[in-house]
């Protein structure tokens, strides 16, 4: 028997936003929203069995009213067994949304720092989980050992692989915990599906991106598990994503051109960073790269990570060591009777500044 899940974690419902504009940052947390009716879709047209929430489905405890409303409607559409291990920013307390809230009869909320189960005969499962308690949590896997039995078990818990602060989790307790497998939130970041013994486990990363720390494709993870293994593939679900854009401007003679050129198709749905790189004659005029391009993305931000152009023969006949060799090679630069002389001579002048500044040579121009 297989029991198809879906796995999501680290939704941060409410997130501030803050690097865009109030307007915008509004727009963005009313996709948030708009997410959970997608996933309420992909679970009902998938014909999915059990829901896996592995913490920080709220940004923090002060949510809006709006999400509340939301978040219950879409998880009483589900077609499914819901189940949410609350995490270091949505933990557990008698004052938190998860217990004031009605949930609907098909949530069940793991709300102690002791893993729990709730046992499911008639889809052959059996799904435990454990809830923050607060900002931190000591390691909750430790020790722990499933029934060896007819049933599948799963786990639903908020940590970290590596760290000691958010419920430490080693891979030696994954493989002794006897699970057929592990949904795990806390890193933004999908991990791919990973084994350790005989128990796969997974981070799915967040399903919508909320800075340029989680750039590229978002999603959850779908598919099937069984007592003969996992069957797990990632799902793209987000409605924006952030990416970063690296444009070389140092033979640029239009630097819109040169920004322009580097853009792909199709980027009025997503957040951009520009950055601006190379050796350039004088500082790229960011403001004017901004105004120019910003309709062309929903949010545009644009860095100068760019470094003045080096006259190569500065300090040519100062008195000093450095000043001598520079113009003994000017000369005979200078002198130089082709293109391919002169090409030998300016190496000679990189490889002697390299060495004279203690730079690298690719560095001297």
């Amino acid at each position: 028997m297989a029991l198809k899940i879906l796995h999501t974690a680290d939704l941060h419902l409410d997130s501030p936003f803050e690097a865009l504009s109030p307007e915008k940052a509004a727009t963005r947390r009313q996709e948030q929203r708009a997410l959970l009716d997608r996933l309420a879709a992909i679970v009902n047209e998938e014909g999915v069995d059990v829901v896996l929430m592995a913490g920080d489905l709220l940004d923090s405890a002060h949510s809006y009213r709006e999400t509340h409303e939301s978040l219950l409607l879409c998880l009483s559409r589900m077609n499914a067994r819901v189940f949410i291990s609350p995490g270091n920013h949505d933990y557990y307390t008698p004052k938190s949304p998860y217990a004031f809230l009605k949930f609907p009869e098909n949530v069940h909320i793991f709300k102690t720092p002791n893993i729990t189960s709730v046992e499911l005969p008639e889809l052959g499962c059996r799904i435990f989980g454990a809830g923050f308690g607060g900002r931190q949590s000591g390691p909750l896997l430790q020790g722990f050992s499933a029934p060896r039995d007819e049933l599948i078990n799963i786990m639903v818990i908020h940590g970290e692989l590596a760290g000691d602060q958010y419920n430490p989790i080693r891979e030696p307790e994954i493989a002794s915990s006897g699970l057929h497998y592990l949904a795990l939130g806390h890193v933004h970041a999908f991990s791919g599906v990973r084994r350790a013994g005989m128990t796969a486990y997974a981070y799915p990363g967040c399903p919508e991106g909320r800075g340029f720390d989680e750039t590229g494709e978002k999603g959850v993870l779908i598919g099937t598990v069984s007592h003969d293994g996992c069957d797990l593939a990632f799902r793209p679900v987000a409605a924006r994503q952030y990416k970063i854009l690296r444009v070389d401007c140092s033979d640029s003679v239009n630097l819109l051109e040169t920004v322009l050129s580097s853009l792909p198709g199709d980027t009025e749905n997503d957040i951009y960073r520009i950055v601006l790189t190379g050796r350039t004659p004088s500082r790229p005029d960011t403001a004017m790269l901004s105004d120019a391009l910003s309709s062309r993305f929903f949010h545009l931000s644009v860095l100068d990570e760019t470094v003045p152009t080096r006259d190569i023969w500065d300090g040519a006949g100062e008195d000093s060591l450095r000043g001598l060799f520079l113009e003994r090679l000017r000369l005979k630069y200078e002198a130089a009777r082709d293109a391919g002389e002169r090409d030998e001579i300016l190496r000679a002048v990189r490889f002697g500044l390299a060495a004279l500044d203690n730079m690298e040579e690719a560095a001297i121009l």
